[in-house]
């Protein structure tokens, strides 16, 4: 790429950014420039892929900040969540990268140390980056390595209570180590709870804006290093003490607080970090930055200020340029206040993720009937539990990767109990574009040994609807009801019911009883019909309850030749392990295949290469269960037509 062209992309001052040392060496006026072309950069990119503009377009002069300070990759900087670590990519030389963002081939949505060594953390789930820090920050003192330890934490983390267990061993072991509360107000959605409500007193402090100002006077007037600035920012600090509640409590566990610093003037927050750094012990700063700041469109998003648009967007509104589909959560959302309009018992539960999980149309309709417990997934599961115990039905919505953190919850205060609690994961299985830890495939596998758990997979709309109504009817247990990300697929009408296994398709040879599980339902059919031109015989089936494993299930494949599973979820413990232990544990000796997916860390991409790269496309599936079959004998027959009666899938 030509200078002029590199410049034409990221604009006079970004193009020259090629690593921290770049930024260091700019003056006050060059880094206002450079902040309004970062803005300017993300905002072109993030529109074409998709991806975190509301949280990076927040933290741009804190994160220019955080480099001039820290001396990155030997200093190490944490983000918590990992999501609002655009910028710092930016700053750490990957902006071409950015051409194909979330996508295969380009950057991680989230820090990844394959990328770069600025990276460390990839988990990017909610509430760590101070464990992290407190261990990394120990390990350089018992080492005698000099090096600054950072993390970057929203006031959304903050509500979670690994946050706190952190803060609380932080404080015993008095390392320096520098926390970063980026104070937006909110995580996915406006934050939840007791420390947002004190943030929130802050922000809406009628002397608010005035303390900023005398925060940025001092800065201005002030050494930018060392002890002066540290008692400048402390005499202001204790001049607001009634309206600064977080510092009390803080200060109260040992941790030094600086703050309130307007995180959208890179001076003052520099100035802060600094008398942090060399504090030589535990400091937060507080930041109080705007969700969406400088774009129009974010700003005036109310639900989320475009936390994370999944796909391209119009620069102009912020709206998806992609024709509005019907989502799998718009289905579950709208049921979910449907069953609620006829059961007063039930009430939705979330982990700072109402709108993401559709819980908010329920809060729209039922504000009294729903509970945002903030990141905090362990309590939002035992509250749960305490709400069943009161005679309520909770519906606990959740990205299916973020129940993974409460599995000893869900086993021992819900399972135990045999409580009737209903467990929504959205986004299960294979999710694509915000790779390896938000990947959803595990519940099944996970959850599928807790005693007394059902675990439905719905395969489209109608099924949906009908087995969260199931769900929700059942009170002596705990349910989970899994459904993929993205767009609804086509109501696929079963020919006929047997137990609670739904008959898709059958043949007059029964060579193949083909378990599709959930969203794979039209893969199966598809492979029914290239197994078919190849004279074999499918019957595609869907259990829609996967966990207990139904015994109607097992008699069907004690009348098939072979049993081929095919599953969006891990293979180790699955589905198609539990089929295959229930047909041992009932003499069935008929052979079984379970296809899905490794047990691994899958890079991100779509959610469509994905599956091809782990060969579970309906043309890999066919070729698979065709050479399974043709090996149990050496005959062929004639190509047999598939039962596809619409009159009868009615019946």
């Amino acid at each position: 790429m030509s200078v002029e062209e590199d410049t034409a992309n990221h604009g006079p001052l970004l193009a020259t950014v090629r690593g921290p040392q770049d930024v260091k060496r700019m003056s006050a006026e060059q880094l206002d420039i450079l902040a309004a072309e970062i803005r300017d950069f993300l905002i072109a990119k993030v529109s074409r892929t998709g991806g975190h503009i509301g949280p990076n377009l927040g933290v741009v002069e804190l994160t220019l900040a955080l480099h001039r300070v820290f001396d990155s990759p030997r200093d190490r900087l944490l983000f918590d969540t990992g999501h609002q670590a655009y910028v710092h990519k930016i700053v750490t030389g990957r902006q071409e990268g950015f051409d194909r963002l979330r996508q295969r081939g380009g950057l991680s949505g989230y820090p990844n140390q394959a990328e770069s060594e600025h990276d460390l953390i990839e988990n990017s789930h909610a509430s760590t980056a101070l464990s992290y820090a407190d261990g990394l920050a120990k390990a350089y003192a018992l080492r005698g390595e000099r090096r600054s330890v950072v993390a970057v934490v929203g006031d959304g983390a903050l509500t979670g209570g690994m946050c706190w267990e952190a803060l609380n061993n932080i404080a015993t072991a008095r390392n320096p180590l520098v926390i970063v509360v980026n104070d937006n107000g909110r995580s996915y959605s406006p934050t939840i709870g007791g420390l947002a409500d004190h943030l929130s007193s802050l922000r809406l402090n009628p002397g608010y804006e005035k303390v900023l100002d005398t925060v940025k006077d001092a800065l201005g007037s002030t050494p930018l290093v060392g002890k002066p600035m540290y008692e400048v920012l402390h005499a202001v600090k204790k001049g607001i003490k009634d309206a600064v509640a977080p510092q009390a409590m803080f200060e109260d566990l040992g941790i030094k607080y600086v703050g309130p610093v307007d995180g959208h003037d890179v001076a003052a927050v520099e100035s802060a970090l600094r008398a942090a750094k060399n504090f030589g012990g535990p400091v937060i700063v507080h930041a109080v930055t705007r969700k969406g700041y400088g774009y129009r469109p974010a700003e005036e998003d109310e639900a989320d200020c475009l936390h994370g648009p999944s796909s391209a967007f119009d620069i102009e509104t912020g709206q998806l340029v992609a024709a509005p589909s019907v989502k799998w959560t718009h289905v579950f959302a709208d049921e979910l206040v449907a069953v609620a309009d006829e059961r007063p018992d039930v009430v939705g539960i979330t982990a700072a993720m109402a709108e993401p999980t559709g819980i908010a149309t329920l809060a729209r309709r039922y504000p009294e009937r729903v509970y945002d417990v903030g990141i905090a997934e362990q309590h939002a599961v035992v509250s749960a539990a305490g709400l069943a115990m009161g005679g309520l039905h909770p519906v606990v919505a959740v990205y299916a990767t973020f129940l993974n953190r409460a599995f000893d919850q869900v086993l021992l205060d819900v399972a135990m109990h045999k409580l009737p609690v209903t467990f929504v994961l959205d986004r299960a299985g294979i999710t694509g574009p915000d790779g390896p830890s938000h990947y959803g495939i595990w519940d099944m596998s996970a959850f599928g040994v807790v005693p007394g758990l059902r675990i439905a997979a719905p395969r489209d709309a109608a099924t949906l609807r009908e087995e969260l109504r199931e769900a929700v009817a059942i009170d002596d247990g705990p349910t989970v009801l899994r459904f993929p990300t993205g767009t609804v697929a086509a109501d696929l009408p079963a020919l006929r019911r047997v137990g609670s296994v739904d008959v898709l398709a059958e043949s007059a040879r029964t060579d193949v009883l083909l378990v599709a599980v959930g969203a794979f339902g039209h893969l199966g059919m598809e492979v029914a019909a290239r197994v078919a031109e190849q004279g074999y015989g499918v019957t595609v089936v869907d259990p829609r309850w996967v966990r207990p494993v139904p015994a109607e299930l097992v008699e069907l494949a004690a009348g098939h030749r072979l049993v081929v599973s095919v599953e969006d979820g891990v293979r180790v413990g699955g589905v198609g392990d539990a089929l295959a232990q229930a047909m041992r544990d009932a003499d069935v000796r008929v052979p079984l295949r379970d296809l899905g997916v490794p047990a691994d860390w899958h890079p991100h991409g779509s959610r469509a290469q994905i599956l091809a790269d782990l060969r579970l496309t309906a043309q890999d599936v066919a070729r698979d269960v065709t050479g399974w079959i043709s090996g149990l004998d050496g005959t062929s027959v004639e190509p047999v037509r598939i039962v596809a009666d619409d009159a009868a899938a009615q019946n």
